[in-house]
């Protein structure tokens, strides 16, 4: 979709349709007002006998409405004014893009974006705007012999500021958005790829173009070369598989030299089993999500790289896949992590932090600034939190306050979990340094702890998305958190955040 900012009134727009929102109880805003005038009071008549009441969501189509340029006018319902925040200004973007990408319009303009969300400045509601709308349309028909055709979708969405002093700033806050949304879809569509076909090489393969496109370091470790370096720890769980363990690693330098990167660490498990924890038969198809902490990081850097951000950012993707068999690791095994500290393991379906505990090792020789791992860890996060808010823990306050921060600007929120020292003593095991999980209570935070013994040299951030990366049910897929919230945190460390 072609993309592009303006200022204008909306009764001047020559366009196949101009969208503007109405407010619960039937009040039109002031683009609706502007169009209704020029109509003289053929909208307000409308609203007024009860065609569009102003719910949230809702929409009404118009066709030929007298004294416009435009072939259509789309009433958009925007709930009650008081109450219009973040969540209802995506939903009424969104709504507004289904619709119009089902009614034949080639182009639109929009005016949604000219509605004041409190606190929120022009560049978020472009930025936001850009971002659903790509939602609003993706698809992942890939593996579908036949596509599903919508007849004349929608093409080219045009964006409308109030004051032609916004446009400079609202054009760059749109090729924030739309890097964004790139990054977001890629993260989606390597979730949404099927595990026959995503496996570990095929991630790594998928990490090389990327890399090859947009000109960033790569360097594959294969598993002679994990073997060499002492990553026993995430080889242990790749035992039991045919397919070959990968350790991604993608530098972007955007940075000066000397500055140190944040690296980004992410979840690669391909597919989950269980191993020989095995996993109930139920909803297991849904384990190829596993690997979107690994897509997510990916994406975020695509994204990073898109925005040209002027810093260092560093992503490491340990990728492997879970399966029971011959050579599976077995519930009581010991292993030496890259770090020398040894651990049993307990529960081979408490895999993706043996693989985690390798990867933020790996992470010292890159001389960090911050480092933040992004897994789908553990079920106990969901039981937590559901599918609202990621888990949040930190080594530092100020890293959370950041990345919470960031989460509430992207709409892609955190919740800050403890990391308390009281949490250790569950992970303890009477025949090597640590056990690989704390028993039934407080899951989310023993695993989180347990990643904590082996980040002691670096400011560390660790991000449980274990109930945001995938939706299920009708709407199953992945979602691409948190790339919202990770490029928002990274914008606001170059300064590039308004």
């Amino acid at each position: 979709m072609e993309f592009s900012i303006k200022s204008g009134s909306p009764e001047k727009q020559r366009s196949a349709c101009v969208v503007v929102g109405v407010f619960e109880p039937r009040k039109l805003t002031l683009p609706a007002e502007l169009l209704d005038k020029a109509a003289e009071g053929y909208l307000s008549d409308l609203v007024r006998r009860g065609d569009m009441e102003g719910k949230a969501g809702s929409t009404l189509l118009l066709h030929d409405v007298p004294g416009t340029l435009c072939d259509r006018v789309l009433l958009v319902g925007l709930g009650k004014e008081k109450e219009f925040r973040e969540k209802e200004f995506t939903g009424a973007v969104r709504a507004a893009v289904k619709t119009l990408n089902e009614t034949g319009a080639f182009d639109a303009s929009i005016f949604l974006t000219e509605i004041a969300v409190k606190k929120r400045s022009i560049a978020w509601r472009v930025r936001q705007t850009a971002m659903a709308a790509l939602d609003a349309t993706y698809r992942f028909d890939a593996y579908k012999s036949k596509k599903d055709e919508v007849r004349r979708p929608l093409r080219k969405l045009t964006l409308a500021v109030e004051r032609r002093n916004e446009l400079t700033r609202a054009e760059e806050a749109l090729a924030q958005g739309l890097a964004i949304a790139e990054g977001i879809a890629f993260a989606r569509n390597l979730g949404n790829t099927p595990p026959n076909v995503c496996n570990p090489a095929w991630l790594a393969a998928e990490a090389q173009a990327m890399a090859k496109e947009l000109k960033l370091g790569c360097e594959i470790l294969d598993r002679d070369q994990m073997e060499k370096l002492g990553m026993l720890s995430l080889l242990a769980v790749a035992r039991g598989s045919h397919q070959p363990p990968k350790l991604i690693v993608l530098s972007y330098k955007g940075g000066k030299a000397a500055d140190k990167p944040v690296v980004l660490v992410g979840k690669g498990v391909t597919f989950d089993t269980g191993g020989i924890s095995i996993k109930p038969a139920a909803e297991m198809d849904e384990m190829k999500f596993d690997m979107c902490g690994a897509a997510s990081v990916l994406g975020t850097i695509k994204a990073a790289a898109r925005m040209q951000l002027p810093l260092n950012l560093t992503v490491v993707v340990p990728a492997v896949e879970n399966m029971p068999g011959g050579n599976a690791s077995r519930p009581g095994d010991i292993v030496t992590s890259l770090s020398g500290q040894t651990i049993e393991i307990l529960n081979t379906d408490a895999e993706g932090r043996l693989i985690l505990c390798d990867a933020l090792t790996y992470a010292e020789r890159f001389e960090p600034e911050t480092v933040i791992d992004v897994a789908t860890l553990t079920g106990a996060c969901v039981v937590a939190l559901g599918h609202v808010a990621s888990g949040l823990f930190a080594s530092k306050d100020g890293l959370a306050r950041a990345l919470l921060e960031a989460g509430d600007e992207a709409h892609d929120r955190a919740w800050h979990l403890p990391l308390w020292d009281d949490y250790q003593e569950l992970l303890k095991s009477p025949f090597a340094d640590m056990a690989n999980i704390g028993g039934r209570t407080a899951g989310a935070i023993t695993a989180a702890c347990f990643l904590a013994r082996y980040t002691k040299k670096y400011d560390w951030a660790h991000l449980d998305i274990a109930g945001t990366a995938w939706k299920s049910g009708g709407d199953k897929g992945a979602t691409g958190r948190p790339v919202p919230l990770l490029t928002h945190y990274l914008l606001q460390r170059a300064g590039a955040l308004d």
